[in-house]
């Protein structure tokens, strides 16, 4: 499979993988190398990178725990002490293994850490693969408020091996499915219709690349996100509210990435017929497509007005504005969208409908 060269580094996949890794390790002079991990891939993935790696790699290993509720500047602090006590210098490179969590707050501390040591991740969930190893979004959350304190910072190379994916169960599989046919909604009506076909993630490998392929091409026009990469929060405006307060709320059981990104898509789907033109068949499709795949939420009129608002930290808000992004039709998406107040409420009974 071949590699996918992005403006900043290299996305490389299976065998290639490996063997980029291996080179660049060989032909560059780390002070040290670090592993960040959690206690799953710790168990479940480090044992195959090493399997994979030439007998001169050495390293030393940093433990976080696993799980969004870990994601923030507390584990950052707790992984920067390690690394100072561990001698870590600027010439010192960290390796993320690991899910978004693990890449996400790892990319961040390698970009503070001494302004900054350079970082590869390597992807072992669905979500991470098809998400997080193109752009260089770094970042943790801020309470329960999602990534709200991060750069933007590119890794030395991004290492996609889909034999990690078999230590994930179904329903972290499916989180990360939730971001693939996210690409078909917005770039590729043709996409979007060939993974509603998938039963049991046959051919996965060749999805994941075609769905790294379509998110580097929107990031290369738009690195930084000042328009068409705004494209990429489809779903994740109303998506990132729900999961925050499932996620703070004890109360509830805590929603994955992709279950309320599947949420957003829906409620967003139904913003997009009443105020862009996305037809009402379209909307049922999209609606009917996640609800099949993904269980039904169930939302209290207090449940629907605490996550309202949580709308104003929205990371694309500018001005006091909510911005969305919003569907014209199955592949074309608009930006910077604004939303009368009475809509989201019959977004939500929709969904519920």
């Amino acid at each position: 499979m071949e590699s996918i060269t992005t403006t900043d580094y290299v996305v490389h996949f299976n065998k290639t993988a490996f063997a980029a890794l291996n080179d660049h390790l060989a032909n560059s002079t780390y002070s040290k190398v670090f592993v960040l991990v959690d206690e799953n891939t710790r168990t479940l993935c480090l044992p195959l990178l090493q399997k994979r790696l030439s007998n001169s790699f050495a390293f030393e290993l940093i433990e976080i725990k696993s799980g969004e509720e870990n994601k923030n500047i507390s584990t950052c602090n707790d992984v920067w002490l390690a690394l100072s006590e561990l001698d870590a210098d600027r010439r010192s490179l960290i390796i993320n293994l690991g899910g978004g969590v693990v890449t996400d707050l790892g990319g961040f501390v390698a970009s503070t850490y001494k302004r900054g040591i350079n970082f590869i991740n390597i992807p072992t969930t669905l979500l991470s693969m098809v998400d997080a190893s193109v752009g260089g979004k770094t970042g943790v959350d801020l309470g329960p408020l999602k990534n709200q304190i991060g750069v933007i910072n590119q890794p030395e190379m991004v290492l996609v091996v889909s034999e990690f994916l078999n230590t994930l169960e179904d329903r972290q599989m499916k989180s990360g499915f939730a971001e693939m046919l996210k690409h078909g909604l917005i770039q590729n009506i043709d996409y979007w219709e060939e993974l509603k076909g998938l039963e049991n993630f046959e051919d996965i490998d060749g999805h994941i690349y075609k769905s790294v392929s379509i998110k580097n091409k929107v990031v290369i026009e738009d690195p930084t996100e000042k328009h068409l990469r705004k494209i990429l929060n489809y779903g994740h405006t109303l998506g990132h509210a729900v999961e925050s307060y499932f996620l703070e709320n004890k109360d509830k059981e805590t929603l994955l990435h992709g279950e309320a990104i599947a949420v957003g898509m829906i409620l967003e789907a139904f913003l997009a017929h009443k105020l862009t033109g996305l037809a009402k068949n379209e909307l049922e499709d999209i609606k009917s497509t996640f609800l099949d795949r993904y269980k039904k939420v169930n939302f209290t009129d207090r449940d629907i007005e605490t996550i309202l608002s949580l709308l104003k930290f929205d990371k694309k808000n500018s001005h006091g504005h909510i911005n969305f992004v919003l569907l014209e039709a199955i592949g074309t998406p608009i930006i910077d969208v604004k939303i009368p107040n009475e809509l989201y409420v019959q977004a939500f009974a929709y969904y519920k409908k």
